[in-house]
């Protein structure tokens, strides 16, 4: 059985080619941690390693890159020599901050990522900004065949939000439409943003209240499409938020990593609820476990948002998961992050 020998953590900046300006702030960098597994294995005479990707987002979980090294620094002395082969059973062991114990999780997995070759969609953000800003990155996106955006708001009022989404509308009308509030609304705001929508159709409203208020979540699955994403922040969010009538969930690994993303998919599979495999900001090694999951159940994740690699420089890690404008290929193989490593 293979057992932990070393865990190191790499403070990675990744400079985006755009704000990623939501309702909460707009970093210009992705300011990210990587993980770094050395396992001695008595059936490998090679050691192995595995990687994992920490995206904190301060805006939305309050985590740094800072505070995501020192919640690893903190347990590492004890998971050195722990057995990694049932690495779920070291949950009580992992750090509460979800995203450092995120990075530990995917990189104690060390598993390749899926047996044959898988093919998915992905949408496309566009940040929040002006009305300008928005129909150019629609029409980007639809010359570049994406069928579906996101559009961001919650950060300049549903006034303008309303505006930017017309526009989007009318600029290009095959586009499908989800908007993301990242609970930027209260529920007055979120029905007049509706109400003005007129003949635009939102294919979801994604997260318009509030993460603690679920009765007003609940009450807007009357008029629109919801979508629980800061709602939902690991099992028992999900228990709770399984009975409001939600058109979805959006499982992300950094809001609870990934054993308990695992929990949440087989609540909202009981449930008979549609999911969505997001994201933070986050670079393809990350990215390539979400793909992963949401591979494995094609029927489940109706929704497919893994679109921050798009935002960065190529070539920021090796990952078994490549783009091509809106089209992700997943190839078996596990990431590879050891130049960010001495």
């Amino acid at each position: 059985m293979p057992r932990i020998r070393e865990i190191h953590a790499a403070a990675v900046d990744v400079p985006l080619t755009e704000p990623f300006a939501i309702a909460g702030g707009a970093p210009a960098v992705a300011r990210n941690v990587f993980v770094r597994v050395i396992f001695n294995d008595p059936d490998n005479p090679d050691d192995r390693t595995g990687y994992g990707e920490a995206a904190p987002f301060e805006a939305v979980s309050g985590e740094t890159q800072a505070s995501t090294l020192a919640a690893i620094a903190r347990v590492t002395p004890s998971l050195i020599g722990r057995e990694a082969g049932d690495w779920r059973a070291l949950r009580p062991l992992m750090p509460a901050e979800p995203a450092a114990r995120c990075a530990l999780e995917q990189a104690l997995c060390d598993v390749s990522l899926g047996s044959g070759i898988h093919r998915l969609k992905t949408d496309i953000t566009i940040p929040a900004g002006s009305v300008e800003h928005a129909v150019a990155a629609a029409r980007r996106a639809a010359a570049a065949g994406f069928d579906t955006v996101k559009i961001k708001a919650g950060a300049a009022g549903w006034e303008t939000d309303a505006a930017r989404v017309r526009a989007i509308h009318a600029a290009e009308p095959a586009l499908r439409l989800i908007v993301d509030a990242n609970c930027g609304y209260d529920l007055r705001e979120a029905r007049a943003f509706l109400g003005a929508l007129h003949e635009v159709q939102l294919e979801l409203f994604e997260q318009p209240v509030p993460a603690a208020a679920l009765d007003d979540l609940a009450a807007l699955t009357a008029d629109a499409a919801i979508c629980a994403d800061e709602s939902v922040r690991g099992p028992a969010d999900a228990k709770r938020v399984a009975d409001l009538g939600v058109a979805a969930i959006n499982v992300k690994l950094m809001k609870c990593g990934v054993a308990d993303a695992l929990e949440v998919i087989a609540i909202a599979r009981a449930a008979r609820i549609p999911c969505m495999i997001g994201g933070m900001i986050e670079t393809p090694l990350s990215m390539s476990y979400s793909a992963a999951l949401a591979a494995a159940e094609p029927g489940l994740f109706r929704y497919v948002d893994l679109d921050t690699p798009l935002f960065m420089p190529p070539g920021v890690v090796d990952a078994p998961l490549t783009y091509d404008g809106p089209n992700l290929t997943l190839r078996p193989g596990r990431p590879d992050a050891a130049r960010w490593f001495p």
